[in-house]
């Protein structure tokens, strides 16, 4: 049988990740969870203390225990949703969504992505234009295991990447930018030549050891940048040798 304290921590990782539970909200507390659980108040601090380590629940003193905010990534440079981007340099954004399907993964995407052959996925294309002119194609896939309210999700209120920032609390991401030559299809939805310069950010957010979200978002090179200030302060600590 599973230690009290585990089921505590599962219980309410279930609740946080199915989107039960939003960012912000309070949890139950410490005194209603040693009751539901019959267990004692150090089991129901170690399952708190988890859910903190994991990024899942902050705990404020006096006011109790919440669901953490998802957290922006500045490991590499500080990339926010395009429209937040636009907005914040005083263009004005829309996007709209060309393609909405559920799928499942294939063996060769699933490999790739270091994901389950077979996991159910939302797949999802959507063109973003600034200021009148097409500026990305975004090509996305949610793992719908991770995030169950994306399945009726229609994205009509906000983008994918704003949806997700605001839903699904997250622990880990990577991204890699790229030069590429337009393909037939993005050079049609960008109104550009087939073979143009373009920049693709390939981004991967993990919550735990579950995929969130993959996202291939490409720009034209001549209508987007990449940039980051970064400080020597801001580079790891280097390592003595013995």
């Amino acid at each position: 049988m599973e230690p009290i304290y585990l089921k505590i921590f599962k219980d309410i990782e279930a609740k946080i990740l199915s989107g039960d539970w939003r960012p912000g909200d309070r949890i139950p507390t410490e005194h209603d969870l040693i009751n539901d659980y019959a267990c004692s108040r150090m089991t129901v601090s170690k399952a708190l203390t988890a859910l903190v380590e994991r990024g899942l629940v902050v705990r404020k003193r006096k006011t109790g225990s919440f669901v953490a905010s998802p957290q922006i990534d500045r490991t590499v440079m500080d990339i926010q949703d395009i429209g937040t981007e636009a907005m914040l340099a005083g263009h004005e954004h829309r996007y709209e969504i060309l393609t909405r399907t559920i799928e499942t993964l294939g063996p060769v995407e699933a490999r790739r992505l270091g994901s389950a052959s077979g996991a159910e996925i939302l797949r999802i294309q959507c063109l973003h234009i600034v200021d009148g002119k097409p500026t990305a194609v975004e090509r996305r896939i949610i793992l719908l295991d991770t995030v169950p309210l994306a399945r009726n999700e229609s994205f009509a209120a906000a983008p994918p990447a704003q949806w997700l920032l605001s839903q699904v609390p997250w622990s880990k991401a990577k991204h890699v930018i790229r030069a590429v030559a337009a393909d037939a299809a993005t050079a049609r939805m960008l109104s550009i030549d087939r073979g143009e310069p373009c920049l693709t950010l390939i981004r991967q957010t993990w919550q735990n050891d579950r995929m969130v979200t993959y996202v291939e978002i490409t720009h034209p090179g001549d209508r987007f940048q990449f940039a980051g200030i970064f400080h020597p302060a801001d580079k790891p600590a280097s390592r003595r040798e013995p």
